[in-house]
């Protein structure tokens, strides 16, 4: 197996440990459109109606806020093994060797700290969910679409996710005054399942849901605003990827999006754009949305990760 082999097929899910746990799982449930696939004491799974994958979020009751993991996929379990030996073999810290899994669905992977100390799992063999095709007007999401972190070095972590796991890069967004401020990163065609921002910290920038097409992307986004849930930034389009954007906060101010039509890419024939940002249609290619300001990158910042390199409990 060659070091540029791709062993991560795709993104499973994200997990979140939270203090005011029944009120982030009615918001997560009643609000944004996930269903209660498993509940134990003081941990909920939460599934997307169109997803296979057993749980798109993971809420878990903590005293402190925090990303718990980033999940995500590989073929079989022989990717697993080689992926864990590649990055035994660098030096990075594994939390726990390849084994069988024990969260809903069982499976077989292991996890390791990233760079910035978050901790990522990559799995195999997780049972399929009974999902369903979502009906048209349904405006609950149908996926978990990516997630995108802050890191006070992202040259760095990006470095990293390129070199240990063969993410590729899509496009990356400058600012005249400030460089480099974000990086999309793929690995599969789907434009990105994750993306580095340029923050003053670790921690989660947002995590972002597919919806079934625009219409039924509206209809939610109309929904949480009807229902008084503070919107950050949106409804517009974005350039990169060539998706739609709508910002919310869950209650513990972590900031969660509605996307659709995120670009489907030819990887044989894609060249990484650089978008400057300071142009409003890279941001915003419709014009709808509330300008991209202090106010909407404050947002984003989130509350500094203090879980960083201590691994989240199983």
């Amino acid at each position: 197996m060659s070091n540029d082999e791709r062993l991560i097929t795709h993104l499973r899910h994200v997990d979140l440990a939270v203090p005011d746990y029944d009120k982030q799982l009615e918001f997560y449930t009643t609000m944004w459109g996930l269903d209660v696939e498993t509940t134990d004491e003081g941990i909920a799974f939460l599934a997307a109606a169109g997803s296979p994958e057993q749980y798109s979020v993971r809420l878990r009751k903590a005293p402190e806020k925090r990303l718990d993991l980033i999940a995500f996929g590989a073929a079989d379990e022989a990717d697993v093994n080689a992926l864990a030996e590649r990055l035994g073999r660098a030096g990075v810290k594994l939390v726990s060797e390849p084994g069988a899994l024990l969260t809903p669905g069982g499976g077989y992977g292991f996890r390791f700290f990233d760079l910035d100390g978050r901790t990522v799992e990559v799995s195999c063999d997780v049972a399929v969910r009974q999902h369903r095709k979502l009906e048209e007007g349904e405006s609950v999401p149908v996926k978990l679409s990516h997630v995108v972190i802050n890191s006070p070095n992202p040259e760095a972590t990006v470095a990293f996710y390129d070199q240990h796991l063969n993410f590729a890069l899509s496009d990356t967004l400058m600012h005249p005054r400030m460089g480099s401020m974000m990086w999309f990163l793929r690995t599969n065609r789907w434009h990105h399942s994750l993306a580095i921002a340029r923050g003053p910290h670790v921690s989660l920038h947002h995590a972002s849901f597919e919806m079934r097409g625009i219409d039924e992307y509206m209809r939610g986004t109309g929904r949480l605003l009807r229902g008084g849930v503070e919107k950050v930034w949106g409804p517009g389009r974005h350039m990169a990827g060539n998706n739609t954007f709508s910002y919310f906060l869950d209650p513990h101010g972590n900031t969660i999006e509605y996307t659709t039509e995120l670009e489907e890419l030819d990887e044989d024939t894609w060249h990484p754009h650089l978008y400057d940002f300071s142009d409003p249609t890279v941001s915003d290619q419709w014009g709808t949305a509330n300008p991209m300001n202090e106010f909407v990158a404050k947002q984003s910042f989130n509350d500094p990760d203090r879980g960083s390199f201590v691994a989240p409990p199983v």
